[in-house]
């Protein structure tokens, strides 16, 4: 198994960095091509990292994280015509104002930052077809430009112009590059003289549109095409009015992106959210090449061969065509830009495994590989675009999935929701103190059947708790009991669990389920589950256990039970630990926890709690007991480093994977480990870690 990987290298192989296996796919931001290579092609993603391919995409490889960012989003990509090497690329920060322009003279290998545009929010770059010398960038804060190839940079849009910002798509003409055209989250604007004037080209446009792509004719340079939020603009006077091209897109689809087929100027694609279209008459009329799930960032058509045809796609990653777009297939060999956040392994198989996804909706969910992460399947049909929180594999090599909504089951490569909540039986009340009297809980015409809560959704308290009187009823006649019995009983199916699943433990006869809506205990097959509303914590994310302790948390609480889950003890913190981000507990009977200032154990249930000097590690992100090892692995989310806590020597040692990892888990005779953003790695070889001194 993995012999392919594990040949990476021999001997002492601590400073490898891990390989990344995928699963592959993900969100891909930016395509551009080399101007004398059409072959050789630069992906950009969300993630700061960018990917090049030499063979016109049908294979990528992982080329250098821009300026070691992993938080820009890389939607702009041009390169020198001058010089191949010299890479110039545009980024920008979700949710911030923050970005900026980075230069490569290395092929993209090594990036800098260019220091005038340092902190700006790039959104769109484009290079002028008459001049490879002459750039101009679009930011939140206006237009600027460099005609030295990007050495020095100058804005030239009005300082604090209340209308020129916000820039969000770039077009200069094919024959003057002091024509140049903007387009803002309020409308586009052109300039015919380098900026020193602009003017406002709306006419034709209707008012308050965000225009995110505008592409002119190289070979007619009066015909410009603009997308903005309210449809699909043309105009045959270079900008001075527009007209609505018909067909596309409706009031709630838009159109990121616009191509023109440089052989064929009359062909023009426009990437939406809701599909790519294809126009073969100059817009008159439009076809949709795609289902309308695919969201489409950018589009790249081979000059050599406009057949050859690729788009950048929201989850999908990339997509191919040979035939101009009327056929798609993935094409995302070698590029991962997914967020694994749970693993299992088949107990049978050590080379099965599974891994969940968040934030890619159908193109997402589980994903299983029979070769130990080599190659993946994806394999959630019925999870219907529910993110993956947690996954568990059970003994006879079922899985199971905590999603978003709900506990699903797999068993025969199918899934099926198998969170079936069974009510917990009431105590078993006094007899009546006569026939003609029962005992009731006043709040029971509140509580749906088997649901264990108010119709408001709170949860109850325990049964014992509840105060009970006695009410008079009428005696029932022989007669209306006869009639009561005949009538037919209905058939209520159970309530299914419905709630965000952040964890799932199994261990000896039962399953733990950390959720939104507290903890639940679950049957060994994973097909029933009770509420344990004795603990009442909010959002249980974090479950351990070993043999019958069992260790659960919120993000700022932590309780143990030592009896299988029967009675529980809130316990403390660490002393100065803010939040938790991780648990674990040992077959020593230890329980671990971590979070920002670092990593904890406790002998005595969290009673107190003690670190290890060899330990010292910051922004925890996972911390799992490799019961095979007898070893709890630790990961951070700012550091490369993974640690594994010997267990019961407590002896540390580690390994420079060369990633920041969620978590790190077995699987065989290696491990594995899931980025922060991209997929899973694994380790090269395995070889003796160093070891540190105990405590």
């Amino acid at each position: 198994m993995l012999a392919s990987v594990l040949a990476v290298g021999t001997g002492r192989l601590a400073a490898v960095p891990w390989y990344p296996l995928g699963p592959y796919g993900g969100h891909a931001r930016a395509i551009a091509a080399d101007p004398h290579n059409s072959q050789h092609l630069y992906l950009g993603t969300a993630t700061g990292w960018v990917y090049e391919s030499n063979d016109g995409g049908a294979k990528w490889s992982r080329l250098s994280m821009v300026a070691k960012r992993d938080d820009l989003v890389i939607d702009q990509i041009v390169l020198d015509a001058l010089d191949p090497k010299h890479l110039t690329v545009g980024g920008w920060v979700i949710d911030h104002p923050d970005g900026g322009l980075y230069e490569s003279h290395d092929g993209g290998r090594t990036w800098y930052s260019q220091a005038q545009m340092r902190g700006q929010s790039v959104r769109a770059l484009a290079v002028a077809p008459s001049d490879p010398k002459t750039m101009v960038a679009g930011t939140l804060q206006g237009v600027y430009r460099t005609q030295d190839s990007g050495v020095h940079w100058t804005p030239i849009s009005p300082a604090g112009s209340t209308e020129i910002h916000e820039v969000e798509s770039i077009a200069i003409d094919p024959v003057d590059p002091n024509v140049i055209y903007a387009g803002t989250w309020h409308l586009p604007w052109k300039t015919v003289d380098g900026g020193a004037n602009w003017t406002n080209i709306k006419q034709g446009i209707i008012d308050d549109s965000d225009v995110f792509s505008i592409i002119v004719d190289p070979a007619s340079p009066q015909t410009v095409y603009a997308s903005a939020c309210s449809g699909i603009y043309k105009s045959l006077d270079a900008g001075s009015k527009f007209a609505k091209v018909q067909g596309i897109p409706s009031s709630a689809r838009r159109t990121r992106k616009l191509a023109q087929d440089p052989m064929h100027p009359e062909t023009v694609f426009a990437g939406t959210t809701e599909g790519l279209y294809r126009t073969l008459t100059a817009g008159t009329t439009w076809a949709r090449l795609t289902p309308p799930d695919v969201i489409v960032n950018d589009v790249y058509i081979d000059p050599k061969n406009s057949n050859h045809l690729l788009i950048a796609t929201e989850r999908g990653g990339v997509m191919a065509s040979e035939d101009g777009g009327a056929t798609f297939q993935a094409s995302n060999d070698g590029f991962t830009a997914r967020q694994v956040t749970s693993f299992a392994a088949d107990p049978r198989r050590a080379s099965t495994v599974f891994v969940g996804l968040v934030n890619d909706k159908e193109a997402g969910g589980v994903f299983k590989s029979v070769d130990g992460g080599v190659t993946w399947q994806q394999q959630s049909e019925a999870l219907n675009g529910r993110d993956v929180f947690s996954l568990a594999a059970l003994g006879d090599g079922t899985i199971l999935a905590g999603t978003s909504h709900g506990i699903f089951r797999m068993n025969t490569d199918a899934w099926t929701q198998s969170g079936a909540m069974v009510p917990v039986a009431p105590p078993v009340a006094e007899a009546a103190p006569a026939a003609h009297k029962r005992v009731v809980n006043p709040r029971e015409r509140n509580v749906p059947p088997a649901t264990g809560r108010s119709r408001s959704g709170a949860r109850l308290k325990p049964m014992a708790l509840v105060q009970y009187k006695a009410v008079t009823t009428k005696p029932v006649s022989k007669a209306a009991a006869k009639r009561a019995s005949e009538k037919p009983v209905p058939i209520v199916a159970p309530a299914m669990v419905d709630a965000t699943v952040y964890a799932l433990v199994p261990v000896d006869d039962a399953i733990y389920a950390g959720t939104s809506k507290g903890l639940l205990k679950g049957d060994a097959e994973g097909k029933e589950w009770t509420d344990l509303p004795a603990l009442e914590l909010p959002e249980m994310r974090f479950v351990a256990a070993q043999k019958r302790v069992v260790m659960v948390a919120s993000l700022r609480q932590i309780a143990v039970s030592a009896d299988a889950g029967a009675t529980w003890k809130l316990v403390d913190l660490p002393a100065g630990m803010t939040q938790v981000a991780a648990i674990a507990a040992d077959d020593a009977g230890n329980v671990w926890t971590g979070g920002p200032e670092g990593v904890y154990y406790s002998s005595d249930l969290g009673a107190s709690w003690k670190s290890l000097r060899s330990l010292y590690v910051n922004h925890v992100s996972g911390i799992y007991f490799d019961s095979a090892e007898h070893r709890v692995l630790v990961t951070a989310n700012q550091s490369t480093t993974t640690f594994a806590a010997h267990v019961p020597d407590f002896k540390v040692s580690f390994w420079d994977t060369g990633w920041n990892l969620r978590f790190v888990r077995p699987a065989g005779d290696h491990l594995v480990g899931a980025t922060m953003y991209d997929g899973i790695v694994v380790q090269p070889v395995m070889v003796d870690s160093k070891i540190m001194d105990t405590k």
